[in-house]
């Protein structure tokens, strides 16, 4: 088994994008100007963005043996994620989300699970994790997470959890409490009950992550705070599991929050100026906006 330096583990989607002149509102109706697809799911699009930054990175996740697992597929092997975690589940479909994207780059989402959370605890292989430097867990089922993280917190392996829109949604507290890095948006944040937020912040790093307006950082021994990039937005689906990754690839380097919190935003910013939440930065691409700042 292939040791990698980061396993990602979540999500495994296939998005269909719609570029649209605006979001609609009930009884209303919107103009589509384009259409793309392209792989998503917030943990493949991590490993996707750490290939692009040089980072050896594996996944766990799964997908139906359809026509979009097997496109999915093989946009993740181009991209040189290891896939030999991901499930294939005989007849059934993968999970498609339809993002409407509008002139200003925001976006809503549509779609349907799928297949994308059939990977349960009793399919995980522990010497798969055990064989990674970190483990990133996105959203996914609760007792999968906590289980990911139980093997690797116990193989002395540091792990970081994005939990995703449903963290307030879903029991992710033993997930939560084996975590060294969480990730969150400033809504998610806002949705949080304040007191728990608070009190996760208290023995582990908290991230922050404000769009446009940069990223926080929260430690037991400061805080600190980027204030972004300005880009043209596009669109700014994937900017946040871009902004991640770069976090991550310099963070593992020497534990630098400062430094980890300007290359995170800028890999968010080089995705937002770009169609498709599968725009993974490249290493040249964010040094150029890291350039601008300096």
């Amino acid at each position: 088994m292939d040791p990698v330096t980061v396993l990602a583990a979540g999500h495994v989607n296939w998005d269909v994008t719609l570029r649209v002149d605006r979001l609609p509102e009930a009884d209303g109706e919107a103009a589509i100007h384009s259409q793309r697809q392209s792989g998503g799911g917030s943990a493949a699009n991590v490993a996707a963005a750490l290939t692009g930054l040089e980072v050896e990175t594996g996944l766990i996740g799964s997908v139906g043996d359809d026509d979009n697992g097997l496109l999915a597929r093989r946009e993740l092997e181009a991209a040189g994620v290891s896939l030999s975690g991901v499930r294939v589940i005989e007849g059934a479909e993968t999970a498609v989300k339809y993002l409407l994207v509008d002139e200003t780059g925001e976006v809503a989402i549509l779609g349907n699970d799928g297949v994308n959370e059939a990977v349960a605890p009793a399919d995980l292989e522990p010497a798969r994790i055990r064989a990674a430097d970190h483990v990133h867990l996105t959203g996914q089922r609760p007792d999968t997470a906590a289980a990911i993280a139980r093997v690797a917190s116990e193989a002395g392996i540091t792990v970081s959890f994005d939990p995703g829109r449903r963290f307030g949604d879903r029991d992710y507290d033993e997930t939560v409490a084996l975590t060294d890095v969480v990730f969150v948006t400033d809504r998610e944040a806002a949705a949080f009950e304040a007191e728990r937020l608070e009190a996760v912040a208290d023995d582990r790093l908290v991230v922050v992550t404000c769009g446009a307006d940069g990223a926080e950082a929260y430690a037991p021994d400061g805080d600190a705070v980027h204030p972004g990039f300005d880009v043209e937005p596009v669109d700014t689906a994937g900017a946040g599991d871009a902004f991640a990754a770069g976090f991550l690839a310099t963070w593992l380097e020497d534990g630098d929050i400062d430094r980890a919190l300007a290359y995170g935003n800028a890999c968010g910013a080089v995705t937002a100026s770009r169609d498709g939440a599968r725009s993974a930065p490249t290493m040249a691409a964010v040094e150029d906006v890291l350039g601008r700042r300096s």
